[in-house]
């Protein structure tokens, strides 16, 4: 059974480019993409994907909101950040959210396909350019 996918980034191209990428994998399916928080809950609780690839500056600035309530309304869909390494009060206000890893834009295909795989088995991703302390690695699920 192939992993159910939800795509949210404000960038129009980025998620084409990310869509066909994941689109290669037999083991992926994209349900979906969001352009705002707004839509990310919308569609996760139409599609119950079992990860959510996430922009942490998506359009609306309600990435942390939304990461919040998908933990209510869809306690088992996990959610995967992609971010620039600077932007790390985004990361650590991600961390504290709950979200099941992080992934740097600049990662290679492979690196955020092996993520996706991670987080969807509930385990916790974090990409090897990240090396500052996380609450989620305190809380021993690294």
């Amino acid at each position: 059974m192939a992993i159910r996918v939800l795509l949210a980034d404000d960038h129009t191209l980025l998620r084409a480019g990310l869509r066909g990428m994941l689109k290669k994998q037999s083991c992926l399916e994209v349900v979906g993409e969001a352009s705002d928080g707004e839509e990310v809950l919308q569609l996760a609780n139409k599609f119950h994907p079992d990860v959510v690839v996430m922009d942490m500056n998506i359009s609306d600035h309600s990435g942390v909101r939304a990461i919040l309530m998908l933990q209510q309304t869809c306690p088992d869909t996990h959610v995967l950040i992609m971010a620039n390494y600077e932007e790390t009060n985004l990361l650590q206000e991600a961390d504290y959210a709950g979200v099941s890893g992080f992934i740097v834009k600049r990662a290679f295909e492979s690196e955020l396909i092996d993520a996706i795989k991670t987080t969807s088995k509930g385990d916790f991703y974090i990409h090897p350019s990240i090396n500052f302390p996380l609450e989620a690695m305190k809380r021993g699920q690294s």
